[in-house]
């Protein structure tokens, strides 16, 4: 019986000129970045700045966005391989999160202060948070966690080698620190029992590269 799937022909040659909405062009747009044409400071706290901007999209619209401008996190997945190789503990948090309105479970994390090199971020956010401290850092991934409005970039660490030491958190932190198999936190995820995303990142990150054998 004669194959019923029909090959699809590649055109001979490229048309002189390509509509607004090809492949091609769609690149091109992407390549600019907005313009800025105004900025204006609405409203100014101790961890972020919000400003209203009057822009011109890459596309050559002109709209006006609120921004939270923020100078980034650093987020810490710290496990202890020496137990249990296999399934090593990792280290996380719970702690009353008021936006959420709930408590979350969570990897140790915190802002970048300015002028910070944003490793000795993470090492100083750990050793506040956790008490704890590490001999090997890698970068696990950089990311935005809202870019819609947010300019807050996350890069989480994966610290290993890790030894116990005394937590220092801020006056307003009151964090319970506790350390789980890397099997149990995972079953929590599938659980829909975590529901912050830098730690279901992380977690998941970690766990994959574990699985590939990148660790």
């Amino acid at each position: 019986m004669a194959s019923q799937i029909k090959k699809i022909k590649k055109p001979s040659s490229p048309k002189a000129t390509q509509p607004a909405n090809t492949p091609q062009n769609k690149k091109a747009v992407t390549k600019n970045r907005s313009k800025l044409i105004s900025s204006k400071l609405s409203y100014k706290g101790k961890v972020f700045s919000v400003f209203t901007d009057k822009v011109e999209e890459p596309g050559g619209g002109i709209n006006t966005r609120d921004v939270i401008r923020h100078n980034g996190s650093v987020v810490i997945l710290a496990v202890d391989e020496s137990r249990n190789p296999a399934d090593p503990d990792i280290i996380l948090e719970r702690q009353y999160r008021h936006a959420a309105g709930q408590f979350l479970i969570e990897l140790p994390a915190g802002r970048v202060e300015p002028g910070e090199a944003i490793l000795a971020a993470a090492k100083r956010e750990m050793i506040e948070e956790t008490g704890y401290r590490a001999k090997r850092w890698t970068l696990l991934t950089k990311y935005f966690a809202s870019p819609g409005f947010l300019g807050e970039w996350m890069q989480i660490y994966l610290a290993r080698d890790i030894r116990e030491g005394t937590a220092t958190p801020e006056p307003d932190e009151h964090i319970e620190v506790f350390r789980m198999p890397l099997s149990e936190a995972l079953e929590l995820v599938a659980a829909n029992k975590i529901h912050d995303g830098k730690t279901l990142l992380g977690l998941m990150l970690y766990d994959a590269a574990r699985r590939a054998g990148r660790l």
